[in-house]
């Protein structure tokens, strides 16, 4: 199912004035943080992954560093820590990971890592609300899917993380992302964003 362009700039006005709305409380949480992360570890304050976003195309989603400077080198490195990588899902619990500061365990846990994210929308390259960005090796499990999420830009919240975050593995992600791209329409998106707030608190699912 592919999204029409009026749903498009629907849902492209949407995020635009959400983000007007909101900045006032954005820009001064984000300098906070980027002078936590600044004076507590080296490193760029902003940490960018190659993601697949809209029609397959990758793109850098941006988040706040969590982890030491030589964090992608370890992973690299380390056989047993990228299968664990692998196996979990392209990702590492927070207290087993030997790369993530201090300050970053807490970015995660609050989700407040995410918030760099609001420039990829602003880019173009997500929206607010939709599938959560997958690594190109992700893209695998979607299997004859992955048209679906390929359909629609990925978002910084979503059906995902309302519905408990790192608890949903494949394929069940793949059957939420489906049913988000179905049923889309403004009201969803509105009702996913007011639930986020209340997921990120629980920390239900996060790493």
């Amino acid at each position: 199912m592919l999204a029409p362009a009026a749903t498009s700039r629907a849902k492209r006005a949407l995020d635009i004035a959400l983000i007007v709305l909101a900045s006032p409380l954005v820009l001064p949480l984000g300098v906070v943080i980027a002078l936590l992360v600044m004076v507590t570890s080296r490193g760029s304050v902003l940490f960018g992954q190659e993601r697949v976003g809209l029609g397959g195309r990758q793109f850098k989603m941006y988040k706040f560093r969590t982890m030491h400077r030589e964090a992608e080198q370890l992973l690299a490195q380390d056989p047993h820590m990228w299968n664990e990588y692998v196996t979990n899902g392209f990702k590492l619990p927070a207290e087993l990971d030997r790369r993530v500061t201090k300050v970053g365990r807490f970015l995660r846990r609050s989700s407040l890592d995410e918030l760099p994210q609001v420039l990829n929308v602003l880019l173009g390259t997500m929206s607010l609300v939709g599938p959560r960005p997958v690594v190109p090796a992700e893209l695998d499990n979607y299997g004859d899917r992955r048209d679906v999420y390929m359909s629609v830009r990925p978002g910084v919240t979503g059906a995902w993380q309302v519905k408990g975050r790192s608890n949903i593995d494949y394929p069940q992600r793949v059957d939420v992302d489906e049913e988000y791209v179905r049923d889309w329409s403004l009201g969803l998106d509105l009702k996913i964003l007011a639930r986020t707030p209340r997921a990120v608190l629980s920390a239900r699912g996060a790493i």
